[in-house]
């Protein structure tokens, strides 16, 4: 006979609490980052010491959504229904399980992350990585998988966190699904009573797809990286920022590469260059990324402004700057290739008011997916420009109440601007503005 010892039921009970625990400091505000309730361990008891390098995090946003215009394109949870202007979705209900091993310093050896999505619209995995630590100086890591992308500010925001319901409008396109099978370096010191462990630098090697395509379409890869300044919490005032860059690119599919070149009259035009060589070569994608974030501690809360600004070169296709998941083709032909100038930045001002428990937002982003054609130009005969040329503004205005510290309820309103152009159907500004109710719980 086997006998089975027997877990006393309270011994249960306080297992399932120290897993599933609702503290705010058991989550990860930035995506990359670690969470440090992995190390308070001085009052967990030895009967659950199989348990106590496991958390399970997540959080639920079910909401309501009306747009201006029945099929509205949108940014903000994806394009309306044909026949449709309002809609009740849950736009993200993830599960994250993070398994950390602790050195005899507690301080980390290796991490493993696993989050998934499910929702109406089916089930994916977000992240699936794992990370491991220099434990010698305790300030180096490697992280290899499906993680983030360590460009800019708002891209490494965790949803669980962000004030906005969305990343704006030039985050989606350029950065979709904001991650990214690969490798990366980091240096993050880990005492954080050390100076340099307010600076963290990443540098990695990406396929390029995210999470849009299967698998990659080519050999060309994506290095990123970003320097970050994390702000002293003990300082009434905080600041922070970093810088970010990306190289990289993706195959020609054709001899045909289109760039934007002014013709005699000053006019700008798309010009080709159908030289043979151009078949197979890189196509280049160069961004660059800055950011600061100011906070202000007061009686009410806090008052925080962040901005972010972005330019660089943008490969596409005649009709979209969004980065691919294959190789572009239409029919299973491959389409030329046409080179962006592009710049966007993302402003964001944040007010408590009364107290904590109230907060407004306003948010101000811009996309210009070619800064070198404006307005009109756009659609003029010859030129060659299209929708993928026009540039979109967006003034997001949005109040939060905080029910309690994991629930909050969700009011936002985003107008939504395009250029005026000469194109049919861009000769006027279109109906797309959405207004959001969403309510927001995690754990």
């Amino acid at each position: 006979m086997i006998l089975i010892k027997k877990t006393p039921f309270p011994a249960i009970i306080l297992t399932v609490l120290l897993i599933f625990s609702g503290f705010s400091g058991f989550s990860q505000r930035y995506l990359s980052d670690i969470d440090s309730s992995f190390f308070i361990k001085d009052t967990v008891r030895p009967i659950i010491k199989r348990f106590e390098n496991l958390r399970i995090t997540g959080y639920i946003q079910p909401q309501y959504q009306v747009a201006a215009s029945e099929g509205a394109a949108s940014y903000n949870g994806g394009n309306f229904s044909t026949y449709s202007k309002s809609r009740f979705m849950l736009r993200r209900a993830r599960v994250k399980t993070d398994y950390i091993l602790p050195s005899k310093m507690k301080y980390p050896v290796a991490l493993f992350s696993f989050q998934i999505d499910a929702t109406e619209r089916g089930v994916v995995v977000r992240d699936m990585f794992l990370k491991l630590f220099d434990t010698k100086t305790n300030r180096f890591s490697m992280t290899a998988g499906l993680f983030a992308r360590p460009f800019g500010y708002e891209v490494n925001l965790s949803s669980a966190f962000r004030e906005t319901p969305e990343r704006g409008r030039m985050s989606q396109i350029l950065m979709p699904s904001e991650r990214d099978l690969g490798v990366m370096v980091s240096h993050e010191p880990q005492d954080q009573k050390k100076k340099q462990s307010r600076f963290k630098f990443d540098l990695g090697l990406f396929n390029g797809q995210g999470l849009s395509g299967t698998t990659d379409f080519d050999s060309r890869k994506d290095l990123i990286s970003r320097i970050f300044v994390r702000p002293d919490s003990k300082k009434k005032l905080e600041l922070s920022g970093g810088l970010s860059l990306l190289a990289g690119g993706w195959r020609n599919g054709t001899k045909y590469v289109y760039e934007t070149r002014k013709q005699g009259n000053g006019d700008p035009v798309f010009v080709v260059d159908s030289s043979a060589g151009n078949l197979g070569k890189t196509a280049s994608r160069h961004y660059y990324g800055a950011d600061i974030q100011v906070k202000l501690k007061h009686g009410w809360g806090e008052t925080e402004w962040r901005s972010e600004y972005w330019f660089g070169k943008q490969p596409g296709t005649n009709s979209t700057t969004v980065n691919p998941g294959s190789l572009p083709a239409a029919n299973g032909i491959p389409l030329p290739t046409y080179i962006r100038q592009f710049d966007g930045a993302f402003l964001l001002f944040l007010q408590n008011i009364i107290n904590n428990r109230h907060q407004l937002m306003v948010k101000y982003d811009w996309y210009d997916p070619n800064t070198n054609v404006k307005q009109k130009q756009i659609g003029k005969a010859g030129t060659n420009f299209s929708v993928a040329d026009v540039k979109y503004s967006t003034v997001g205005i949005g109040y939060s109440y905080y029910l309690n510290t994991q629930t909050r309820l969700i009011f936002y309103y985003d107008m939504v601007k395009n250029e005026i152009t000469d194109l049919t159907g861009y000769k006027a500004n279109l109906k797309d503005n959405i207004f959001t109710c969403r309510l927001h719980f995690r754990f």
